[in-house]
């Protein structure tokens, strides 16, 4: 995961976490639903990314292997 887009997902986790936590203080329920769907979308970010990460470690260490033989 690059630097930016990490920098990203977790701006928008924080973002999230503002909004559900005034949400919770005026008891505005779409805020607290936003702001969950916001974190939501950040905790999934995170894992497409992860993922990419290891694909790319496991092609990066295949590769190194078959360049030894």
């Amino acid at each position: 995961m690059s630097t930016e887009d990490r920098a990203k997902a977790i701006g928008k986790n924080l973002e999230g976490k503002a909004q559900e936590i005034f949400g919770n203080i005026t008891g505005n329920k779409k805020d607290q639903a936003e702001g969950k769907a916001k974190q939501a979308e950040s905790a999934a970010r995170h894992a497409a990314e992860d993922v990419k990460d290891t694909v790319k470690n496991i092609t990066d260490k295949a590769k190194r292997s078959i360049d030894k033989l």
